[in-house]
């Protein structure tokens, strides 16, 4: 196939959205309350739909499940989501299992191991990125006894960090924080602590403690990345993550840019920044910021023009 494959996001409100997502991006966004962008979704909860050319109007699961040759993927189900969140207000700490403990405890939900690239960051926004707990059971007295100052590890962020985020993870966004999330197909979320936030209908918001508890790495703490930037065929590229989960990189072309063709791997795309061109077989194609899609297995030689910032992704 030689034709990009462009995606319509789906848009979840949360008790911590706002209004960024139109802001930054100029997404039709259902409310003021609007949490997160699902970009690039095939899990029930959410699909993104398929936005012009052959497949035009297919839920992105049910393109997976018919045309297994676009994706080359030995996955029984498409692995990924890809994600924009605007946190507005903080996130409730949490923390995800992974496959194994997912697979008995979630009807064999994926687990789900993330990473965050921060598109947009209000001075002072920060994250909570791990704990400070040694044991088990300090993890579970720090945890009955509320002491979140002493557990907690709070790290100040910017536009254009990178962390991962591997399961098992406690972690939070805090206010004022935009990212774009890379992250196993899954909508499993352990909550430790809600900041004793109430929901619409004045309750309490559920706490996970014990499988949060079950799943949580111990002890963890927050490592810096170093990242391999080199120069190819037009493009500054950005290796953030390799795993066997995904493959994360940044791509900022600035000009022309003539990426190889025909790869065995699919690639999901995201301009976070800019806007430009892609040109294929004799097509061209708008990028504006915001755009999300796919190039499929084998997708032939192409061109990028424009002055662009772009997450790039495969499983």
């Amino acid at each position: 196939m030689s034709q990009p494959i462009f995606l319509q996001p789906v848009f979840q409100e949360r008790i911590w959205g706002g209004t960024k997502l139109n802001e930054l991006f100029q997404y039709d966004i259902p409310s003021s309350a609007t949490g997160e962008c699902w970009a690039v979704s095939a899990h029930p909860n959410g699909q993104s739909v398929v936005s012009g050319g052959p497949y035009d109007g297919l839920k992105l699961g049910q393109l997976w499940t018919a045309h297994p040759e676009l994706f080359g993927s030995k996955s029984a189900v498409f692995p990924l989501l890809t994600k924009i969140l605007d946190a507005s207000d903080d996130l409730s700490v949490q923390v995800h299992p992974d496959d194994a403990y997912a697979g008995v405890h979630e009807n064999g939900e994926l687990g789900k191991t993330e990473c965050w690239y921060i598109v947009d960051a209000e001075p002072g926004a920060s994250i909570i990125y791990g704990h400070e707990a040694q044991t088990k059971e300090q993890l579970v007295q720090l945890i009955q006894e509320g002491k979140w100052n002493d557990l907690l590890t709070s790290i100040p962020v910017k536009a254009g960090d990178f962390f991962y985020v591997p399961s098992g993870t406690i972690h939070a966004l805090g206010r004022g924080v935009v990212v774009l999330e890379t992250q196993q197909s899954s909508d499993t979320t352990y909550r430790v602590y809600d900041y004793d936030r109430r929901d619409k209908d004045g309750n309490l918001r559920e706490l996970h403690l014990e499988k949060a508890i079950d799943v949580t790495t111990i002890p963890q703490s927050y490592v810096a990345g170093s990242y391999d930037t080199r120069e190819a065929d037009g493009i500054v590229i950005t290796s953030f993550v390799s795993n066997d989960f995904f493959t994360v990189e940044k791509w900022v072309v600035d000009g022309k840019a003539k990426p190889p063709g025909g790869e065995q791997k699919y690639k999901i795309l995201s301009v976070i920044e800019g806007s430009g061109v892609l040109r294929a077989d004799g097509q061209s194609y708008e990028l504006p910021k915001g755009a999300h899609f796919i190039l499929p297995v084998g997708f032939g030689s192409y061109e990028l023009e424009g002055k662009l910032r772009l997450i790039v992704s495969n499983e």
